[in-house]
């Protein structure tokens, strides 16, 4: 089961997804029709990295690799990726994005439905509504997986604490994350509570500790499953900010420099802003604040930006806070008694989600 845990995932997605497909087309085909344009955003595409955690958890805190709960497992990870479309559905909704993964958004993509059916009415309202509806629709289903897995009542009762938590702290994030970009709020300490909340605890903190939950971990590996987590889940928001501006659009499946576009004021643009305001440079701050939030942004300004990003050592001070994370990280996984392979994985996991290229 471990050796192709995405493809594993991929299955339990897909059957879930189908029942629900065939109950959507018996309340009606139209809205079966929807459920199959979220079915496909699920399905196409994703790295699959909060089951994976959540897998590793498990089998750090004693859960086996075979067997009944092995595959009850499987589906209650399985159903963070529909946490995770909803919040990118309504992530890209709120930032107005226009491409996900290389094809188009899904309030894009009803826009597009609307507009080639003659629909009535403004498209782009149409496509709005329907991409809240549909990202709600993924949230209520991700509950209706984990509870419909398998998992035995006393273990569920247990993950339900991390599941509950994980859910209120996304949207806080999110939420803080819009009222920085209203209120201008450009310092390194709000970016970065943005970060451990929007990214490090959904992504990587929370499902660890579901996994370790379920298996009834030890509170001591329960502590550094936490410690862990919350390192490694920042260190990998901080790599995603730095491909959001420096990523090659062929392999991140977004147009180059989308975050500048978007308006994000990451940990990046931070550092860039408070080292810029440092030194008196104001005619780095004049360009971090014109390109920032720019829909119209162009290639050769991106091009500006980064070069200016470098020069004040954001990149640079990005960088060094990944390898600080990681290497904190590192240290408290080490200092567990945690089962193997888990440890193993999960150190290997730590490298692969901070050093990547997508």
């Amino acid at each position: 089961m471990e050796s192709n845990l995405p493809d594993q995932v991929q299955q339990k997605l897909t059957e879930f997804l189908q029942s629900r497909r065939v109950e959507a087309d018996d309340l009606d085909p139209a809205f079966g029709a929807a459920v199959a344009e979220l079915a496909g955003f699920v399905l196409n595409g994703g790295k699959r990295i909060r089951p994976t955690f959540a897998w590793w958890g498990w089998r750090a805190g004693g859960g086996g690799d075979r067997g009944p709960a092995a595959v009850a497992m499987l589906r209650a990870a399985s159903a963070l990726e529909l946490i995770q479309a909803c919040a990118l559905v309504h992530d890209d909704l709120i930032d107005e994005s226009d491409t996900r993964r290389g094809n188009p958004t899904v309030h894009r993509k009803f826009e597009q439905i609307h507009q080639e059916s003659g629909f009535a009415g403004a498209g782009a309202q149409f496509g709005m509504a329907s991409a809240v509806l549909l990202g709600d629709l993924a949230l209520s289903w991700a509950d209706d997986m984990l509870h419909t897995a398998g998992i035995p009542p006393t273990a569920l009762n247990r993950a339900l604490r991390p599941w509950r938590a994980m859910r209120t702290e996304v949207l806080a994030g999110q939420y803080l994350d819009v009222l920085g970009q209203v209120r201008g709020d450009e310092t390194p300490q709000a970016a970065l509570r943005i970060c451990q909340l929007k990214s490090a605890s959904y992504t990587v903190q929370r499902p660890l500790e579901l996994g370790a939950e379920i298996a009834g971990a030890s509170p001591a590996a329960l502590d550094a499953l936490r410690r862990f987590g919350s390192d490694i889940g920042v260190a990998f928001q901080l790599r995603d900010d730095l491909l959001g501006v420096f990523g090659d659009p062929a392999v991140t499946g977004k147009p180059a420099g989308d975050d500048l576009r978007e308006g994000k004021r990451t940990v990046l643009i931070a550092e860039a802003t408070a080292t810029a305001r440092e030194r008196g440079d104001q005619q780095a701050l004049d360009l971090l604040h014109d390109v920032l939030g720019d829909p119209e942004l162009d290639e050769q300004r991106v091009e500006r930006a980064r070069q200016v990003l470098t020069e004040l050592g954001a990149v640079a001070a990005v960088e060094q806070r990944i390898t600080d994370l990681t290497g904190s990280a590192l240290l408290a996984l080490h200092g567990a008694d945690l089962a193997e392979p888990a440890a193993s994985r999960l150190a290997e996991l730590a490298v692969a989600v901070t050093d990547r290229t997508r």
